[in-house]
């Protein structure tokens, strides 16, 4: 007969530090993953705490007029044009990743020299800073194609940046829906189109938009990429007018160092847009993964 094997995570102190005793370096690897977590928990607690004590006394009405003056400052045309700007730049880069993750998970044969190619590009392009993503915008975009300092130029530029995060992040979910999925769908008489639209694709949903949530929270955050193609005009802006996001008129504020108060409200407002669409993704998320059981 087999014998019962309880799990770690069910046992008792007692019983746990007697296990430890005896594998003395599962003991010190504990103690380095607990000491990681309250680190990084640590980290996070003071940043949004140092945040809003120093912003949130400086939250006044003024700062969300519809019109920015030297006055006011106020923060409501950056909240309108970073919503335009992340609007625009997922309507670039989630069809064109989903569409090239779709393609290498399921078109291209295992072993295809150039699926490897894409992979490793993709993962590269992860890794450059933000400001080369800028400087190549403001030359392609901006004078090359003669959009000039504008939303579309800044979006363009940023669909580039999360292109590789999305599509990367959409494979890893396409590779996790198990092949009976797909054979039971061949099965059944469904072709290939169909199986992946009304059968991975929706078992997929939660792994990408996890790789849309993180895409949004890199446009909100962005500023580097933003300055040289989109500009730092603080006015709600058109789609081929220059405009300041959130991050951009947060860094202008501390820059400029006359209102440093105002930039602390706008890292609290910054703060809070983000947890709300990360909150709204999420949620998203929840109900298409229980619609699709």
């Amino acid at each position: 007969m087999e014998k019962n094997i309880t799990p770690i995570n069910q046992l008792s102190w007692k019983d746990r530090l007697k296990s430890y005793k005896k594998h003395p370096g599962s003991f010190i690897l504990l103690l380095l993953v607990g000491t990681s977590a309250v680190i990084t928990v640590t980290v996070l607690v003071y940043l949004v705490g140092y945040i809003l004590i120093h912003g949130v006394p400086y939250l006044r009405p003024s700062l969300f007029s519809l019109t920015y003056n030297s006055d006011n400052v106020s923060m409501m045309p950056a909240i309108i044009n970073t919503i335009t700007m992340v609007l625009l730049a997922l309507l670039f880069s989630v069809p064109f990743g989903i569409g090239a993750a779709i393609y290498l998970v399921e078109y291209a044969k295992k072993g295809n020299k150039l699926v490897e190619l894409v992979r490793i590009t993709a993962e590269t392009l992860t890794g450059i800073p933000s400001i080369i993503y800028g400087l190549f915008g403001m030359l392609f975009f901006v004078t090359a194609l003669h959009w000039g300092y504008s939303m579309l130029a800044g979006a363009a530029t940023l669909a580039i940046m999360v292109l590789p995060v999305i599509m990367r992040t959409t494979e890893e979910a396409l590779l996790c829906v198990p092949d009976m999925y797909r054979e039971g769908s061949f099965g059944l008489g469904a072709g290939k189109l169909r199986t992946i639209f009304k059968i991975v694709l929706p078992t997929a949903i939660p792994g990408i938009l996890s790789g849309i949530i993180l895409a949004i929270g890199r446009i909100v955050g962005e500023t580097a990429a933003l300055i040289y193609t989109a500009g730092t005009v603080a006015e709600a802006a058109g789609v081929m007018d220059s405009g300041r996001t959130l991050a951009i008129h947060m860094y202008s504020l501390s820059r400029e160092g006359l209102h440093t108060n105002e930039a602390y409200a706008t890292a609290v407002v910054l703060l809070i847009v983000v947890l709300l669409i990360n909150g709204l993704s999420s949620l998203i998320a929840r109900k298409l993964e229980a619609a699709t059981k």
